[in-house]
């Protein structure tokens, strides 16, 4: 199925080249001369290697069909990250590079759809933010503007994000899974 490069999301299967790959990782760049386009870091499914590519906003990719199943996250360890499906009870392992990015944001029995081509598993959507808490907060340096002044943090599974500065360390935020940024103050 054709679909605009704009559409592009981490855990989507593409046919690029003639191989299957899956998306870890997008940025939209929109330069202030020329066209906006879309850099996507993808994993080959079937030898693991990487690459970038970069597609105009308007170009169209070949999206695979592949059939998502609901599962949960059940444990990483060396081997991987360990699931089971939702439906069957079945569990299986995704290496933990599969996972891009989004690795540190798993959590145990987070709930996630797993793409499947022929059976076998090759690519996690997580849910669009989970919260965790702030270990570490820089603080607030005197002067600056209220207006988008943000100071680093550190989440507790060890992600480094920028946090407004009314964030303190121990404080629940709401992250988003797809570009690691905060959301807002967790509401617990």
């Amino acid at each position: 199925m054709k679909i605009n490069a704009n559409t592009i999301r981490p855990g989507m299967v593409l046919d690029h080249q003639g191989r299957t790959w899956s998306v870890l990782k997008i940025q939209l760049i929109n330069p202030g001369k020329g066209g906006a386009f879309i850099q996507v870091e993808m994993r080959d499914i079937t030898s693991g290697n990487k690459t970038n590519e970069r597609w105009r906003t308007a170009d169209t990719v070949e999206r695979l069909d592949v059939r998502e199943r609901d599962c949960q996250f059940l444990f990483k360890d060396e081997t991987g990250c360990h699931f089971m499906d939702d439906e069957t009870f079945d569990q299986f392992q995704l290496p933990e590079e599969a996972m891009g990015d989004q690795a540190p944001f798993l959590q145990d029995g987070m709930k996630a759809q797993v793409s499947f081509i022929e059976g076998t598993p090759v690519s996690v959507k997580l849910p669009q933010t989970v919260v965790l808490e702030v270990v570490e907060a820089d603080p607030v340096v005197k002067g600056q503007t209220a207006a988008a002044s943000y100071k680093p943090g550190l989440l507790e599974n060890g992600v480094r994000i920028m946090i407004p500065p009314f964030v303190e360390a121990g404080t629940r935020v709401v992250v988003n899974t797809e570009d690691s940024t905060y959301v807002e103050r967790a509401k617990d």
